[in-house]
Formats: structure tokens, C-alpha cells, sequence
């Protein structure tokens, strides 16, 4: 592509496909127009950037390549169109900014900066936050020291402030707490920005080597409750609203073992409503049968290490359905979960092919994936391999680990991404609707290349930069003498995708921030807004240091709304809802209610929206689990909106 082609200007009359965008060819007429610099933050000209200029609702857009002057120009515009005009160069970019001409003759001239898009900043230490996750490793290469760091983010005080839950681990191999240091911890968000431990005094400490969290509100008493996984051990926390949480996994039926398989170590769970009946049901990944002294393993040099997967026998899923009286039925065999045998490590939750009912994705650990295609009536059918999800591009099943279940291109159809291990590449399933569903697009989406020898567990499609296109976190890091170069340092960064809108991520993790590039053990992460400033911060575990609270402090970022869902006929938090939201552009975008993000972890249930330039959103379409369409109008953004179901 060479500069000097675009030397006249870029004409939107007679225009060249190049490269899945658009290059402008021949003399541009005299008709509207939009010019101008793209500068650096320093204010000084960009050779070298791209300017694209996108009509509103076309997948295409007329791209511009600055000279030394950094200038650019736009010519034969079609007046009262909507467009949209942005920058960007080696991972900084511009704000998009709308465009439109009244008439014929009308110039517009817009300077657009240069800046990283996504940053933030670790303020773990100086809000109180000093969570360490403890795995209770030393030496013996206990396969449970590698799987924990489940936390959750959740309003446990319902203060408007998103507290949070961490799952610790505990000696091994007798899996007892037996110390501070291995109990599971909360903290209070005191709205300042800064947290207390208040682990004590709600009762929370634990017992057990625990993995992982799911908070909801199962009974629908208006406080969100707690489920913690663990190592044959799982917890049903219930709050009492008054900062007290009682242990009901007894008295919930929630106890009780398997009847082949005995009490199984879980890794994941996740809370959806899967008969729409207006309660929470649970789901539960079950991982492998694992027993203290089943580790035998060694590699080259007779040193003792983690053992493959392949060792242990696999498990079945659970799931429990919610009896409205605080007590649950464990319906796994019934509803078709437990015939697949897994090694299960995360769970998401979505509706692929749009029928009402949640379907269920499972990753697993090198074999296939799970897909349980929700029939209704209580039924489930696993339909991973038929529908495409359940391997890799490259014909693998890899080390699955976090997953969601999220609209990434927002055509209404919900895709799904999840990490492993470094080789396997991230795969990303863009949903294509009807007959098969999902294609791999791990290759052309960026993501095989961003992701090749990273190793990840957590992850979340969130819009960090509220541009109205939602990027990709994962949280990082190999175990322990593991690597692409052999048995290399296994701390590593997280990382940043930024989606830019034409189905391709873009890793922006170097100009994410100086705290951004410090390496970790990271694991678990969830994703929420700590300090309501309308940016997406994330919390991550790092095993044997201090959890990191990456607030994000992106410059210039997007307008925003979020929706508090407050259900009536459907359950309390309105999880499954599914969102449309419409951009006085006409643009649209799509997301679900949902806490079930990544790996072991929870995040926030707020549906969230970026609106870019636009302060307010046109319209707003909730598909509510019942069944109610509610629709709002001309609803102002910045803020956040709490929503309650209509009775009618």
C-alpha cells in the first residue's frame, strides 16, 4: 500500500477492496469532505497511521495512509450519512469520532490523537488489598497446587460498591486450613477506594483446599450469595443480609457425594436459570479423580513434576436445580449432563442458537470440549463436535482452560473464546447461526499469533476502552517448570486484545501500562467496575504473591451504560437476559446478563454497554428469561441504570 497513491485524497466515489478494507483511487470531486492531522499526545504529526473513515452499518471503510505532515482527507461524503473516523498505529489509537454532513458543500476538519487505548494500573497495596493466594506446595508436586485462584467480585452489602471473595488453597496433602494464611478472604469495598478484610466477621474463612467461587443470588432474597468449589469439598454460603454468611450446603442437599465417584474434586460453577422457572439452578465442573499419592510423574532426569492429565480417570459434571424452597435436586443424571465423562475446568454460559433456553459451555483438560445444548424439559445434549467447539483450528483438543460465552462481533449470535496452554493457540468460535453454527476464527481473528506461547486460566470479553467493541484479558502464566523453551521462568504478563471492530484482536499489552509487564503466577480474575469511574478494572490471583487490583486508568475512553437487571417473574439478577442495544447511529451492540466468566472466577452482573462517542443509547431491547420483551427509549449513558422486570 504506498502513501502516495492516497496523495490527493481518499474518494469515496470510486474506491479499490484492498485487504479486507477499502483504498481510494482517482481525482476526488468537489462534494463534502472531512480533513485533518492525526498528531501524537505531544501534539506533534504521525506519518504513517491509518485513517479509516467507516459508513455507519457497512462492514467496509475507506483507509487513508499519513505522510510526514500527518494530514489526511475525505472526500465525496453523501450528506445526512453517518460515518465513523478513527486513527491508529502500531497498537495507539484515536478515539473514534461520528461524522456527518448537512449538505453538499460542508468541510469538516478533526484532528484525531494518538493514544494506547487500554492502561492500567496495579492499586492492590495502597487500597488494603494483600490477598496472597497459597497453594501449600512444597516440592511434592501435588496436581491441586497448579489449579486454584478462583475470586469473585459481587455486592455482598448492596452499597453500590463491588466487593471481593478470594478461594485459598490449603496444606496437602491433607487439604486442612491450617493457618490465616490459607483462609478464603473477603473484602469490603469502602466506596474511597480502598477495601477491608472483613473475613472474620461474615464467616467466610472456609475449610478445605478450595478452587473456586460462583456468587448469585440463588434464593432471591436481594443479597448475593457464594458457592465455593474445592478439592472433594464444595460450600454453599448464604447471606443473611446483615454481613454474616451462613454455611446452608447441608441443609441444601448440597452435600452429598456422588454416587459412583464419591465426593469429586470441583474446579469451576456457575449460576443460570435453565428451566427459566425463575430460580438459579447450579452447575458444577468436576475435574479428575485425584487421591493424595496418586502423583507418580517424572520427566527427563528422573526429577519428580506435574503429572499429564492422561493419568487420572475423568469425571461427570453436575447439575443441581433450585427447588425454591433453599433446597436443591441433583438432576445430573437425569438432565443427560453426567453421560459425558470430563476433565473439566471452566463453564460459561449462553444461548447459541437463540432459542430461550441457556446452553452450556465446558472446557476440559486436553480432550474435547462440552457443549450441552439446553432441549428443554429438563434435557441436555452434548454437541461439541457436530457444532464445532469441541477442538482446535488445528484438529487438537488443547489444556482448556477459562472460558465465555459473549457476542464479540455483535451480530446478535454468541460466540465463544476460551485459553489453554502455550502451543495450543486461544481458540475463538465465532457463532454463524444456522445449520452448524461456529467456525474457528482463532487464525483470522489474530488470535493464533497473539496467543501462541502464552499459557492462560482466567479471561473475560469486556470493553475496557468503552469504544462499543468488546476486547479480550487473560490472566497468565505457565505452571511451574513449564514453557515454550522448555522448563522456563513460569511467570509471565497478562495481557490485552483490543478488538477493533472487524473481527480481528490487536495485543495492546505493551502499552498497557508499566504495572501491566510485571510477570506473575496469575490464575483466577474478575472483572467489575471497584471504583464506579465507568472503566472495567480487573482483579487477578497470583499464586504465592500479592493478588493484583489493575483499575483501569485508559485516557479518553468512550461513553458507557450498565444495567443493574432486577428480575420479578425471572430470577432476582436477571441472569440469561439477553441486550440489545441500538447507538443513535443506528449501530448495534449485544450482551447477556451473566457471572460465569473465565476460570473458577465470578464477575460483576451488571450488562454493560461501551457508546463511544454517542452520551446516550437510542434504544434498549431486554429479552428477559421469562419470556418479557422490554424495550426503553433515549436512555442517557454514563451511568448506572437499574432496570426492574415488568409485571405484565
Amino acid at each position: 500500500m504506498q502513501a502516495k497513491a492516497l496523495a490527493g485524497g481518499a474518494v469515496l466515489g470510486a474506491a479499490l477492496v484492498v485487504a479486507g478494507g477499502l483504498i481510494a483511487q482517482g481525482p476526488p470531486p468537489v462534494s463534502p469532505s472531512v480533513q485533518g492531522r492525526v498528531l501524537n499526545a505531544n501534539g506533534q504529526p504521525v506519518a504513517g497511521a491509518t485513517v479509516s473513515l467507516g459508513r455507519v452499518g457497512t462492514p467496509q471503510a475507506i483507509l487513508f495512509i499519513t505522510s510526514a505532515d500527518g494530514a489526511y482527507s475525505f472526500s465525496g461524503l453523501e450528506p445526512g450519512a453517518d460515518y465513523e473516523l478513527k486513527a491508529g498505529l502500531e497498537g495507539l489509537a484515536s478515539r473514534a469520532k461520528p461524522v456527518r454532513v448537512s449538505n453538499g458543500a460542508e468541510k469538516i476538519t478533526a484532528d484525531l490523537i494518538l493514544i494506547p487505548p487500554i492502561q492500567f494500573q496495579d492499586a492492590s497495596l495502597r487500597s488494603g488489598l494483600n490477598f496472597v493466594l497459597e497453594n501449600g506446595a512444597k516440592g511434592h508436586f501435588f496436581q491441586p497446587e497448579i489449579m486454584l485462584g478462583g475470586v469473585a467480585a459481587l455486592d455482598f452489602n448492596n452499597d453500590g460498591c463491588m466487593d471481593i471473595f478470594f478461594a485459598n488453597g490449603a496444606e496437602l496433602p491433607s487439604a486442612n486450613k491450617t493457618g490465616p494464611q490459607f483462609y478464603n478472604r473477603l473484602y469490603r469495598n469502602n466506596c474511597d477506594g480502598t477495601f477491608t478484610d472483613v473475613t472474620a466477621q461474615a464467616g467466610l474463612a472456609g475449610e478445605g483446599y478450595s478452587m473456586g467461587v460462583a456468587a448469585a443470588d440463588y434464593d432471591n432474597d436481594g443479597f448475593v450469595d457464594l458457592f465455593v468449589t474445592g478439592l472433594k469439598q464444595n460450600t454453599l454460603y448464604r447471606n443473611r443480609g446483615d454481613g454474616t454468611f451462613e454455611d446452608v450446603t447441608q441443609k441444601s442437599g448440597l452435600a452429598a457425594s456422588d454416587r459412583n465417584y464419591g465426593a469429586m474434586w470441583s474446579v469451576s460453577a456457575g449460576w443460570f436459570d435453565y428451566d427459566n422457572d425463575g430460580y438459579l439452578d447450579l452447575f458444577v465442573s468436576s475435574y479428575v479423580d485425584w487421591t493424595p499419592g496418586a502423583d507418580h510423574c517424572w520427566i527427563e532426569g528422573g526429577q519428580p513434576f506435574y503429572c499429564h492429565p492422561r493419568v487420572y480417570r475423568p469425571l461427570p459434571n453436575r447439575l443441581f436445580h433450585n427447588n425454591h424452597d433453599g433446597t436443591f435436586t441433583d438432576v445430573s443424571k437425569s438432565s443427560g449432563i453426567a453421560s459425558s465423562l470430563g476433565k473439566a475446568m471452566g463453564v460459561a454460559f449462553g444461548d447459541f442458537n437463540g432459542d430461550g433456553l441457556p446452553d452450556v459451555f465446558v472446557t476440559n483438560d486436553s480432550i474435547p470440549n462440552f457443549l450441552f445444548e439446553n432441549l428443554g424439559n429438563g434435557k441436555f445434549r452434548e454437541v461439541a463436535l457436530e457444532r464445532g467447539v469441541a477442538y482446535a483450528v488445528h484438529g487438537n483438543a488443547i489444556a482448556g482452560m477459562g472460558a465465555d460465552f459473549r457476542d464479540f462481533d455483535d451480530d446478535g449470535l454468541e460466540d465463544i473464546v476460551l485459553d489453554g496452554m502455550y502451543f495450543d493457540t486461544f481458540p475463538l468460535y465465532r457463532n454463524l447461526g444456522k445449520p452448524k453454527y461456529f467456525t474457528d476464527e482463532t487464525v483470522s481473528s489474530g488470535l493464533a499469533a497473539a496467543t501462541h506461547e502464552l499459557t492462560a486460566w482466567g479471561l473475560g470479553l469486556f470493553d475496557f476502552d468503552n469504544d462499543g467493541h468488546k476486547d479480550l484479558f487473560v490472566a497468565a502464566s505457565h505452571f511451574t517448570g513449564s514453557g515454550p523453551r522448555g522448563r522456563s521462568d513460569a511467570a509471565l504478563p497478562n495481557h490485552v486484545l483490543r478488538n477493533l471492530g472487524n473481527r480481528w484482536f490487536e495485543d495492546v499489552s505493551a502499552l498497557a501500562g508499566s504495572d501491566f509487564q510485571i510477570p506473575g503466577m496469575h490464575h483466577g480474575a474478575t472483572f467489575a467496575d471497584f471504583d464506579n469511574d465507568g472503566r472495567i478494572d480487573v482483579v487477578v490471583t497470583s499464586i504465592h504473591s500479592y493478588a493484583k487490583l489493575l483499575r483501569n486508568v485508559s485516557l479518553d475512553p468512550g461513553h458507557w451504560l450498565a444495567l443493574r437487571l432486577v428480575g420479578t417473574r425471572s430470577n432476582r439478577d436477571g441472569l440469561g437476559a439477553r441486550v440489545r442495544l441500538t447507538l443513535p447511529s443506528g449501530a448495534v451492540e449485544y450482551n447477556h446478563a451473566t457471572t460465569a466468566v473465565g476460570y473458577a472466577s465470578s464477575s460483576e452482573p451488571l450488562v454493560r454497554f461501551g457508546l463511544g462517542p454517542y452520551e446516550q443509547a437510542k434504544e434498549i431491547q431486554i429479552r428477559w428469561p421469562s419470556g418479557r420483551v422490554q424495550v426503553l427509549k433515549a436512555i442517557g449513558g454514563d451511568r448506572v441504570l437499574t432496570v426492574k422486570e415488568p409485571p405484565n
